[in-house]
């Protein structure tokens, strides 16, 4: 493969995914886009939970099997190593794109919460939400997980680079999976919840869970054995309710698919 076609690859299903991003908090928060959670098409609440229930169910489907090694060792014979991984944001941003246009609204109200402080506060939360996600990128390796390091190498002719070594630092140190925290942060923290909101939230927190806890760590336990026992043991999965153990300068992974690497899972 042209290593120039793959290089502009990359960036174009990286731009895809940041805009996806971008639309993403907007479609939760609602405002700022076309289309939210609670402001879009409408349908008869039986088809709407259906339809809502499928799109959902295919993210789910498309996020974790694209992302299973098996899976993985199949597509590579198809699709060039070096851009495996844009491909798969590629795909991860399209069905949520296609989730976004589709999406049914179910309006009717949860809880309203009418006091300004509360909601600004509730606004603030999600927004600390949203920046954990992003910057916990940053913290183990951002180009890496979507993609743009493995078409940059390859651009630039580089061999295979060796696996990187499991370290833990900043967040995961306090928890196992911080992007996934971020997550369920922002999805949670609304001070108007529908009932659209809530299953969207229900939803999501279920394939979070699963996920983390029965495909990514069981892949991070084969990948990295003892070393990721130990890991678990002395910091929590999700929620900081205990301080680590002597952590040293030790990167580590998220749900929303396998990292490149297999660090990091999700929403891999």
């Amino acid at each position: 493969m042209s290593r120039l076609l793959a290089l502009l690859y990359g960036a174009v299903c990286y731009t895809v995914f940041l805009l996806t991003f971008l639309y993403a908090i907007g479609f939760v928060s609602g405002f700022g886009v076309p289309r939210t959670i609670d402001g879009g098409l409408t349908a008869p609440t039986a088809a709407a939970l259906v339809i809502d229930l499928l799109l959902l169910g295919l993210f789910a489907v498309q996020h974790s099997g694209m992302a299973w090694p098996a899976f993985k060792r199949w597509w590579t014979r198809y699709v060039p190593a070096p851009i495996e991984r844009s491909t798969y944001v590629l795909f991860s941003s399209l069905v949520l794109i296609l989730l976004f246009w589709q999406w049914r609204t179910l309006p009717q109200p949860v809880w309203q919460l009418d006091s300004e402080p509360v909601r600004w506060a509730l606004y603030a939360l999600a927004a600390a939400g949203w920046l954990l996600v992003l910057s916990g990128t940053f913290v183990i390796n951002h180009f890496d997980l979507f993609g743009l390091r493995q078409v940059w190498s390859y651009a630039q002719r580089r061999g295979p680079e060796r696996e990187a070594p499991f370290v833990t630092r900043a967040y995961y140190r306090i928890v196992r999976h911080p992007l996934m925290l971020g997550f369920l942060v922002a999805f949670w923290s609304t001070p108007s919840m529908s009932v659209g909101h809530l299953l969207f939230a229900l939803m999501t927190t279920g394939y979070i869970l699963v996920a983390v806890k029965f495909l990514e760590e069981r892949d991070l336990v084969a990948q990295f054995g003892d070393t990721y026992r130990d890991y678990q043991r002395d910091v929590p999965m999700l929620l900081p309710w205990r301080s680590a153990r002597g952590q040293g300068n030790t990167s580590a992974g998220c749900p929303l698919g396998h990292a490149a690497g297999g660090s990091e899972r999700l929403p891999r």
